[in-house]
């Protein structure tokens, strides 16, 4: 009863006479922090004496789903440092009953209760390490970079009012327990210096916030009682101010590596049996040396760029969109948060297996410098005999409050053949809600001796007031703008839409806590149509809704308008087989009408983060353009994830994604596709742990016809000749399983099998045939001086 009493009360433990406290309700916001040349064993349990003369960081507010009132449960975070690291302590109070915790592997903790802890070490107000925490102290860590995403618009839930996500590619190495208790849970964290980058100079200070997600509520709590509306979120933090005495020391990590694979594959045509090809050790190592306090060197020789989990499957319903998949691998993502374009003009992926690498990380005189020179494997070139060369550069400046200003450059060099990218772009937030981002950029492309050059450009304004809210953009790219160290979906399109949104909340423990809707207005022009001030090519009008209830509910709904204009490149190898008037048969060019109408509607809802389930996904159906054929179709779209954790060891997920096109005249199937992705993960400890992964993807197209107009077959013109379309149907099944041992980034022990399979019927998994697979095993070791 005492207990429950203090809770309510938010009173915690008790405060010793000589804490300092700060608390943020209070705008108690500059945290002077004591320095200890002490050091404490990171065990979970505060019950060390330096912790009683920590600073202490409490009155939290709810940032979301609402703003600007008390956090409904009580948070304490104790603080100092030390000359070669700076400490967290953590009391996480809780009146519903135990936390969601999990024992994970890293980054996997957000579906538990947790706590992050942002830190600005070069306090330019645009960017911030986050490492995170759950209950038993598993980690996540990533980086905010302000206003770095440029977002598309038009889904559900695009016009809701929030903060950016953190991208959780980077990895710290960094220290933490943590324990469940009776009231809550306690977590101790340790973040040496060595694994920061911060301002050469001494006293500093660093920004600082800690957010805490209660998943039993859904509620984001902040120390820093940031306001939805504004512009940035990472300008709202506090002060770690008058940090002296620090000492990195030797920053020099060694981190060799060696790995060995089999790959299979069925035994040539006439012979029985299946083969396989162990080939040679791949021996390699990457070393970083902090050349001072804010600067860092990269080098690596013979990476392994082996992946240890597939990618997850995606299908292509509109083929004028490139997909994109993320990079995974470990050189190209430490530091990654410092190469961030928009437009993702800089992607590493590029880059498909460098023979070595050098990169240069940091910031100097207040701007954020990234260098990366790669030379790739001969086998990436188109000849095949060139080692193609990567040059790139990124540079980044704060102005202040969320503003900043950035330059990149990449250049691609095979043999005579070049490739060159030149760009700016930049963020402005004024009186807190607006927000201006902008860029500009060139390429200079050579090709069989023939050069061309070619613009980009991009404008978006936003308005994030707490009720009232707006998203714009307006950007193009030439149809001859390249970028052969960057990644584009889709170029040769000028694309504009305003987004206005209107945001209500609901009262304290009413069931509706948020509602938001918005109107998007969308258009798209081919880029030539629009210089020469011709018709637009796409024209979308969707009206959208999203909830939040109490509880952690998310449910949103929404109705799409839209036209689409034929596309004449999309279907130039296209014709059409009609019969001639003395008999026989001919072959004439296809010609689409000219536009298509579509009507659709969407559902989507999201479950709660309960204590063993979560999940989320959504419905659409209704007309669309079927690509294939280009002729109005019936489309539905599903999409499902599931989240289940029976134990705090195990985890599972599920997620099923469903794409089927109709033809509206007759009813029959035009493509279906379905990816089924299932994945079972056990931690035996929280270093070990071990992983099986199934995905099925089934892709099944008719023979084409020019359905709604002609009847006629479709054919495809090509190299060997104009050939008519055949039904076409493929069913892939692949496993990987993997055991590893990670117990900090870069010590790793990794022993996988992965195989691809085909079945004759879809999803019956009967006459499987094993196409290939492959064993891999991988022995990583940090060494840090």
């Amino acid at each position: 009863m005492l207990l429950t009493l203090c809770l309510l009360l938010h009173c915690g433990a008790a405060v010793p006479d000589s804490m300092v406290i700060y608390s943020g309700r209070r705008r108690q916001l500059d945290v002077r922090i004591p320095r200890f040349d002490a050091d404490v064993v990171i065990d979970g349990d505060l019950a060390d004496s330096v912790w009683a003369h920590a600073a202490l960081l409490t009155g939290f507010s709810q940032y979301a789903p609402n703003d600007g009132v008390p956090a409904a449960d009580s948070t304490q975070v104790l603080v100092w440092y030390s000359g070669n690291a700076i400490y967290f302590g953590i009391r996480a109070y809780e009146l519903h009953g135990r936390p969601t915790a999990t024992l994970a592997d890293r980054d996997q903790i957000f579906g538990d209760d947790n706590i992050q802890i942002l830190l600005g070490t070069f306090h330019d107000g645009k960017k911030a390490l986050m490492f995170a925490v759950n209950p038993l102290g598993v980690q996540g860590d990533g980086a905010f970079i302000e206003g770095a995403n440029i977002s598309a618009s038009g889904f559900i839930g695009g016009g809701v009012i929030g903060r950016e996500q953190p991208d959780l590619s980077p990895d710290y190495v960094f220290q933490s327990r943590g324990r469940v208790t009776d009231w809550g849970y306690e977590v101790e964290v340790r973040i040496p210096f060595k694994s920061l980058r911060y301002q050469p100079t001494q006293p500093q200070d660093w920004s600082l916030n800690i957010i805490r997600q209660v998943k039993h509520s859904g509620f984001e709590d902040t120390w820093f009682p940031a306001k939805r509306a504004n512009a940035t979120f990472i300008g709202q933090s506090g002060n770690l101010i008058g940090l002296a005495g620090m000492h990195r020391g030797l920053v020099m990590d060694l981190n060799p590596e060696a790995t060995s694979r089999a790959t299979g594959a069925p035994g040539a045509p006439g012979t029985a049996g299946y083969e396989y090809d162990v080939g040679n050790p791949q021996v390699g190592g990457n070393v970083r040396w902090g050349l001072t306090d804010n600067l860092t060197l990269n080098g690596t020789i013979k990476p392994d760029f082996s992946q240890v989990e597939s990618d997850a499957g995606q299908l292509a319903f509109d083929p004028r969109q490139a997909l994109f998949f993320p990079e995974k691998r470990p050189f190209f993502l430490e530091g990654s948060e410092l190469f961030q374009v928009p437009q993702n003009l800089i992607y590493t992926r590029r880059i498909v297996q460098p023979v070595t690498a050098v990169k240069l990380t940091g910031n100097t005189h207040g701007t954020d410098i990234g260098v990366l020179s790669a030379v790739d494997q001969r086998f990436a070139s188109a000849s095949g005999d060139d080692n193609p060369i990567f040059n790139i550069v990124r540079a980044q400046h704060s102005l202040g409050h969320g503003s900043r200003i950035g330059l990149a450059y990449t250049d691609r060099i095979e043999g005579g053949d070049y490739n060159r990218v030149a760009e700016m772009d930049g963020r402005l937030v004024f009186k807190d809600i607006y927000g201006l981002s902008f860029q500009l950029a060139g390429s200079r492309t050579r090709a069989g001796g023939v050069a061309t050059t070619a613009p980009l450009w991009l404008t978006q304004f936003t308005i994030q007031h707490r009720v009232w809210g707006l998203r714009s953009l307006f950007a193009g790219i030439s149809d001859d703008f390249h970028t052969a160290s960057g990644f584009l979906g889709r170029n040769g399109i000028v694309h504009a839409y305003v987004d206005p949104s209107y945001t209500t909340y609901g009262k304290a423990g009413s069931l509706l806590q948020r509602l938001t809707g918005d109107i998007v207005v969308d258009g798209i022009w081919q880029y030539q149509n629009f210089i020469r001030g011709r018709n637009i090519q796409d024209q979308k009008l969707h009206f959208n809704v999203n909830t939040t209830l109490r509880g952690g509910w998310n449910v949103g709904a929404g109705y799409f308008v839209e036209s689409f204009g034929y596309d004449s490149a999309l279907y130039a190898n296209y014709r059409l087989e009609v019969p001639k008037s003395g008999g026989g048969l001919d072959t004439i060019p296809f010609v689409g009408q000219p536009t298509i109408g579509n009507g659709e509607y969407i559902i989507q809802i999201g479950t709660p983060q309960w204590k063993h389930f979560s999940g989320g996904g959504f419905f659409l159906q209704g007309h669309d353009e079927n690509f294939f054929e280009w002729a109005s179709a019936d489309l539905v779209l599903l999409s499902l994830n599931i989240s289940y954790r029976p134990t705090d060891r195990l985890r599972n997920s599920f997620s099923y994604f469903w794409q089927q096109v109709n033809r509206r005249t007759d009813g029959s199937l035009v493509n279906v596709g379905r990816v089924a992705r299932a994945k079972i993960e056990y931690q035996v400890s929280r270093p070990l742990f071990l992983r099986l992964v199934g995905q099925y993807i089934q892709d099944q197209t008719d023979s084409l016809r020019d359905d709604s107009r002609t009847n006629a077959p479709i054919l495809i013109a090509g190299p060997s000749g104009v050939t008519r379309t055949s039904a076409s149907a493929t069913n892939l099944f692949h496993v990987d399983a993997l055991i590893s041992y990670q117990p900090v980034p870069g010590t790793v022990v990794f022993a996988g099998y992965g195989s691809d399979m085909l079945d004759e019927d879809a999803f019956r998994f009967r006459s499987l045939t094993r196409t290939g697979d492959a064993v891999f095993v991988k022995l990583s070791y940090l060494f840090r001086l």
